[in-house]
């Protein structure tokens, strides 16, 4: 028999965070179908007339059934969330493997659950993302899946578990040919840098970050290292940890401040119960961990793998969208003659080939916007790593038993592809404004030296 959860269930789901898109709830209740879960509850603009008169999206669109025409699973489906999770099931999970992926399962709900979710997060909801957006009152299902931020519930008891949710990003700078010179800055600064700057120019953060993700697909610990204690330093929305599955590190739903003294303190405190180390070295010691379990797991060569699909970047898939909707391409009527020349290849492709270009980018974005979970507890064997499962961490002769998983693979939406291509053009001119701000103030200053 189908569950449907109603009004009187939404007390036992409490508020974890959020994304641009999702609300993520914990389960609290006694129910052992839900123990040890979380819930995602897709959102919807916080605007009374397009709520109301706006259905929730059906299915895919004919052209998205042309691009995923190789996953019958996915274009069959008739609801979008039910092919989301498809999407994740049948793409994403065989190729990021299945042991790091986790489709979840849906569950029906009635309008009172989600009505009362609603009342029941809305306090502890940062503000700004209040004011853009509320729960979607349209949905029929949410996403239950399990709550990586925990080993199995029954083996809580056998100690406490840490774990750290690191959005990685992009973790390469393209090669392609199709990429103008224009904007060839992009073949030299990482997508992540660059768009710092805008959103620092946005209001959206106050400190630029010194991540870089080249850091952490380098493949060397010691880089990884940095990449780890880069994130910790000025986490954004990029780097958040639990103990028990309770946030003690970062922003519920959305960026967290700079990592300052107080800050510092308290999770260094927070880290007493799980670190064997003297005072002031719990979270270097927390770092090296995150760090020697990234490393040793072999993840981030699996993402990093799937990322590079995109291999015409967002300057060429655009001309491939462009062929197989059918419309004039809106980019190549910007250019000159010599210009379109360029594009030439991609418009006179093979429908089968701009379909492989546009899927290839889709999934490459859905990657480079996900979340890699790290899960640990300390190991009652006392083993060395010698375990894929496990690391030793020699500082403080613990050894740590580790789960991994990649969460939020959401399936990016073709119509999508024109703001991909609008908000490059964004972040590459925004930056491009930055350095040459940053180069008339020196100059003033050395002219002062005179």
């Amino acid at each position: 028999m189908e569950i449907t959860l109603s009004d009187k269930d939404a007390n036992d789901w409490v508020y974890r965070g959020e994304g641009a898109a999702n609300l993520v709830l914990a389960y609290i209740g006694s129910s052992p179908a839900f123990m040890g879960k979380v819930m995602r509850i897709r959102k919807a603009p916080r605007n009374d007339s397009l709520v109301e008169t706006t259905p929730s999206p059906s299915s895919l669109t004919a052209h998205e059934r042309l691009l995923w025409k190789d996953v019958d699973e996915l274009i069959s489906s008739s609801d979008h969330e039910l092919a989301s999770q498809l999407f994740v099931l049948h793409v994403m999970k065989p190729l990021l493997g299945s042991k790091f992926v986790d489709a979840g399962m849906h569950v029906k709900v009635s309008t009172g659950f989600l009505e009362s979710v609603e009342k029941n997060v809305i306090c502890q909801r940062p503000a700004w993302r209040v004011d853009t957006a509320q729960v979607d009152m349209h949905c029929d299902y949410v996403l239950i899946m399990s709550d990586h931020s925990l080993f199995a519930r029954d083996n809580l008891a056998s100690g406490p578990c840490i774990s750290v949710e690191i959005k990685p990003k992009c973790g390469f700078r393209p090669v392609s040919r199709f990429v103008s010179e224009e904007t060839a800055i992009k073949k030299r600064i990482t997508r992540f840098e660059m768009h710092q700057a805008l959103k620092l120019h946005q209001g959206e953060i106050s400190l630029l970050s010194e991540y870089n993700p080249l850091d952490l697909f380098s493949g060397s610990i010691e880089r990884i290292h940095k990449a780890i204690k880069d994130l910790f330093t000025t986490p954004q929305n990029n780097f958040r940890v639990f103990m028990n599955g309770s946030l003690i590190f970062g922003g519920l739903g959305g960026g967290a401040e700079d990592t300052n003294f107080c800050i510092a303190k308290a999770f260094e405190g927070a880290l007493k119960s799980i670190i064997e180390a003297g005072d002031g070295l719990c979270t270097e010691n927390f770092l090296t961990l995150v760090a020697e379990a990234a490393h040793k797991s072999g993840v981030l060569d699996r993402l990093l793998e799937v990322q590079k699909l995109d291999d015409v970047d967002i300057e060429g898939a655009i001309h491939a969208y462009y062929d197989i909707t059918r419309q004039q391409c809106m980019v190549c009527t910007e250019l000159n003659e010599d210009q379109t020349k360029i594009y030439a290849p991609l418009h006179s492709a093979s429908l089968d080939e701009s379909l492989r270009i546009v899927k290839d980018y889709l999934i490459a974005a859905t990657v480079k916007d996900c979340s890699l979970m790290i899960c640990f507890r300390p190991s009652k064997t006392g083993d060395s790593g010698s375990l894929s499962n496990n690391v030793y961490l020699e500082s403080t002769k613990q050894t740590f038993d580790f789960k991994a998983y990649f969460i939020d693979l959401d399936m990016k939406r073709m119509s999508k592809m024109e703001e991909y291509y609008e908000l490059d053009k964004k972040i590459v001119s925004c930056y491009r404004e930055m350095i040459k701000m940053h180069q008339g103030r020196n100059e003033v200053r050395n002219l002062q030296k005179f």
